[in-house]
């Protein structure tokens, strides 16, 4: 055994919390940490209101988020636990592209941004990361917010996108998802008007002149970022 596992085995094991709305996801994440000899899953929940349950009821030492939960966004949930839990770190997780959503977590209060589809060892250090008090980000994305702090020469490949705010972002996701207004606003608990006042926002932002050349964008940028490619001919909202 070396030297630097048997102190690991030798110290408290840090508690972590699950956030994570797909039980086999969160069973799996829970045996990985489980096995390394420091972490301890102390509890496992699918929503963010039970997340601040689970939170004042467990003490975790960090809290492994989600972004995308079915009763609020994972955004939303980070900037509850900090202003409700001032100094309980926050991992993020996501299936979507770090370069967009890793800046707006760490603006939100999160500690560092993991994508599922990196492996375990990966997702172990990054908890040990947050949890000494550092940021956990892949090399390639310290990179690039370096670049920002000093200016990057060359265009930013990100997007215009990046002048949307969260919940304005959000909202394209789902349209780019192929989801409906009504479907939408069920789903963030909003009006459909309050969800059409958003998606008017978003068009003004990104200078889209009508409501297909909107959905036609949503679609491509869903797809590019590695989400669903699929039914824009479909979508309820066209006309």
């Amino acid at each position: 055994m070396s030297r630097k596992n048997s102190q690991r085995e030798s110290l408290p094991r840090k508690k972590i919390l699950l956030v994570d709305d797909h039980p086999l996801m969160r069973r799996g994440q829970a045996d990985l940490l489980n096995r390394e000899p420091d972490l301890l899953v102390c509890g496992e929940v699918g929503t963010a209101r039970e997340a601040m349950e689970a939170i004042a009821k467990l003490k975790p030492d960090l809290v492994l988020v989600d972004m995308a939960l079915p009763d609020k966004d994972g955004l939303e949930l980070i900037k509850d636990i900090r202003a409700l839990h001032l100094g309980l770190p926050v991992l993020a997780m996501s299936m979507q592209d770090e370069a967009l959503f890793a800046p707006r977590v760490l603006r939100a209060g999160g500690r560092g941004y993991v994508m599922k589809a990196e492996g375990p060892e990966r997702l172990a250090a990054a908890i040990r990361t947050v949890l000494s008090g550092q940021v956990a980000l892949s090399p390639r994305m310290s990179a690039k917010l370096l670049e920002s702090m000093v200016g990057p020469a060359g265009k930013s490949d990100i997007g215009p996108e990046l002048n949307l705010s969260d919940r304005e972002l959000e909202i394209l996701c789902h349209f780019g998802e192929g989801w409906s207004t009504e479907e939408i606003a069920n789903r963030l608990h909003l009006s459909g008007k309050t969800v059409d006042v958003h998606r008017a926002h978003i068009k003004e932002k990104l200078q889209l002149k009508s409501t297909p050349e909107f959905l036609r964008f949503a679609f491509r940028w869903v797809a590019s970022r590695g989400g669903p490619s699929f039914r824009a001919p479909l979508h309820k909202d066209f006309p």
